[in-house]
């Protein structure tokens, strides 16, 4: 079962990687993972530790942060490539994620924060044979420091 989740998880997360550029419904996302829109927010924010939206904004605006740096797009055809109304709002959201405007980003050698795409690793442990045996002791005295 575990793996058949992170499977449906690595399909959901595809999907969202493929769709960047357009409106993502919950909805839909959680499809991609055979789940209800709710099951697949509390599962994704236990793996990952943030929410869904969460983590379509971060990948957005360093997609966005990317595309401003490396074209000549205009900013607010960027902005709503990536889904925000108004460039004022992108801008916000920019500033938030980046620490500068996005006008800003344009500028040769400026630093950008980047995150990047999650990815899900099954990692197994305890499949190791251990060998052990039980050794009786006498009573010994045990000392130590107690902080409250």
């Amino acid at each position: 079962m575990p793996m058949e989740w992170l499977n449906r998880m690595k399909e959901a997360l595809d999907h969202i990687e493929r769709n960047l550029d357009r409106r993502l419904e919950m909805e839909e996302i959680a499809k991609t993972a055979y789940s209800s829109p709710f099951h697949f927010q509390r599962m994704f924010l236990m793996l990952t530790g943030m929410t869904v939206a969460e983590y379509i904004r971060k990948r957005r605006l360093t997609l966005a942060a990317q595309e401003l740096a490396t074209s000549s797009s205009r900013v607010l055809d960027v902005a709503l490539k990536y889904g925000y109304d108004s460039p004022e709002s992108f801008s916000k959201a920019f500033r938030k994620i980046h620490g500068i405007s996005p006008s800003e980003a344009r500028h040769p050698g400026v630093r950008l924060k980047a995150f990047p795409r999650i990815t899900f690793h099954l990692s197994l442990k305890g499949d190791k044979g251990m060998d052990y045996r039980i050794v009786k002791k006498e009573a010994f005295t045990v000392i130590g420091k107690s902080i409250q």
